[in-house]
């Protein structure tokens, strides 16, 4: 479906009336000043954008946008967006979660859009805590942390997105955060723009209630040797003067230190990669430990067919090898007459 618009749009024609009640300094806010920018960059009719969110600070999100949307129930997001795509193909839908909404009681809606890969564009904001509820340990906290829930430290081992969306079928894949409004809004392009499920994590500080989660990749002193921002066809660098690299040994990553040139053996990303890319996200070593975290899309495969299209064409043969019998549809195959 061909979308024009009568004038151009700028980001503040995406927003609502609607005043923004997030915490000050909460991440939120940069993450939708970039997701309103995108959708005026790409000039987007705002009649043909959905936003559609479940439980949460994250899912507060469709107020705020001067689109369509819906604040749905908890961790049902994606099966609304389903539906919606069936029913309108043409629109672009957005679905707006939390660690705690998408990966605990929404965990298998999420695991099942993803491998149907149903075209909409998925956001998870992950501030590893539950911060509408008053800051309890989420899916994606560290063991250790201490919440109102785990007042001792939690002893679970932490989901990771990244990870668990290429292994349920995304094919999209990114990692970005909320301190890096630059990369946060080119991934955020990318995944819209991307022909089915497309996934991004977003590390979202969370100032009142996990404050400084993710400090060791999105500040300026540490940042350099602890995030690793990967480009499709670039060679993987990190560190300060960018002298540290990735290599595979096998399927084995090691860093190693570079003099002058780049070796011919230095790991140069390839986001079309399905085994590499497996391995990428699958680095999530604590800072500090050697390997960095990869940020940017790990993974991306435009050419296998979205759910609704499949559904589609089924619908298509399908009508024309049986052809609508009402009647008999309503009568079944068993039925008698009464004289």
């Amino acid at each position: 479906m061909a979308e024009t618009l009568s004038s151009p749009v700028t980001p503040k024609d995406y927003a609502s009336d609607q005043e923004v009640r997030w915490c000050p300094g909460c991440g939120d806010y940069a993450i939708l000043k970039q997701v309103q920018t995108v959708l005026a960059d790409l000039q987007i009719p705002r009649e043909n954008v959905v936003f559609i969110s479940g439980i949460g600070c994250s899912s507060r999100f469709p107020y705020y946008m001067g689109t369509y949307g819906l604040h749905g129930i908890h961790g049902r997001a994606p099966a609304i967006a389903t539906g919606l795509k069936l029913v309108r193909p043409d629109l672009h839908v957005w679905i707006i979660t939390g660690d705690g909404d998408g990966l605990s009681i929404g965990g298998n809606h999420l695991i099942h859009i993803l491998r149907r890969n149903v075209d909409v564009t998925i956001l998870l904001f992950n501030n590893e805590v539950y911060g509408l509820t008053k800051g309890q340990i989420s899916p994606t906290s560290r063991p250790g942390q201490r919440t109102p829930s785990t007042p001792w430290g939690s002893f679970e081992n932490p989901f990771n997105p990244v990870a668990l969306a290429f292994a349920a079928g995304a094919t999209f894949v990114a990692r970005t955060m909320d301190r890096d409004l630059a990369h946060l809004r080119s991934v955020l392009s990318r995944a819209a723009l991307h022909r089915g499920a497309a996934f991004v994590e977003i590390y979202q500080n969370c100032p009142v209630f996990n404050d400084g989660a993710f400090f060791a990749y999105t500040e300026k002193e540490s940042k350099p040797e602890n995030a690793l921002f990967v480009e499709h066809g670039q060679p993987l660098l990190f560190g300060v003067q960018r002298q540290k690299a990735l290599v595979l040994e096998g399927t084995v990553p090691k860093v190693v230190t570079l003099s002058e040139e780049i070796p011919p053996e230095v790991w140069v990303h390839d986001e079309t990669d399905p085994r590499k890319a497996a391995i990428l996200t699958q680095l999530m070593d604590a800072p500090g430990t050697g390997f960095p975290r990869p940020f940017g899309v790990i993974y991306a495969n435009p050419d296998r067919p979205t759910y609704e299209e499949l559904l589609s064409e089924k619908h298509q043969r399908l009508s024309q090898e049986h052809p609508t019998d009402l009647e008999a549809l309503l009568r079944g195959k068993n039925y008698w007459s009464v004289p």
